[in-house]
């Protein structure tokens, strides 16, 4: 007999977190296939690949945040094991999704203010969940 426990919003703005990291390398690729053509992509040849300013930021966005998910993926499973789900720990998980995605696109266009306060604001929504899981808030 196996339990069930019911999904909590934490965790399914974790799993759309984890559906946009996975998706945020298209940009980037597809810049490439278009300056360099699909071979030279894929590596056949010895020239060196051409990318726009724009996606090597882009590539630089999906980098941060998959070093963030190293942080927030852990602390949504941690907190859905423990029964950890409060109001706050709701929104701070919503609030994270909205701030990765802003930082990607403030990342890609090159806004760098924007960039710093929407990382900021995610590291922050880390913390609050983090800090349901050890009771602080």
């Amino acid at each position: 007999m196996t339990s069930q426990t019911a999904l909590t919003p934490e965790f399914s703005w974790l799993g759309l977190t984890l559906l946009a990291t996975a998706l945020m390398w298209l940009p980037y690729v597809l810049d490439r296939f278009v300056r360099n053509g699909i071979g030279r992509t894929l590596g056949f040849g010895n020239a060196e690949i051409i990318q726009t300013a724009w996606a090597t930021r882009a590539k630089a966005a999906h980098a941060n945040a998959v070093e963030n998910l190293v942080v927030f993926a852990p602390a949504v499973l941690i907190a859905h094991m423990m029964s950890v789900s409060t109001p706050l720990t709701m929104v701070a998980a919503e609030g994270y999704f909205v701030v990765r995605l802003a930082h990607y696109v403030v990342y890609l266009l090159g806004i760098p203010v924007l960039r710093t306060l929407s990382f900021l604001a995610g590291w922050a929504a880390q913390l609050v969940i983090l800090g349901a899981i050890f009771r602080l808030i």
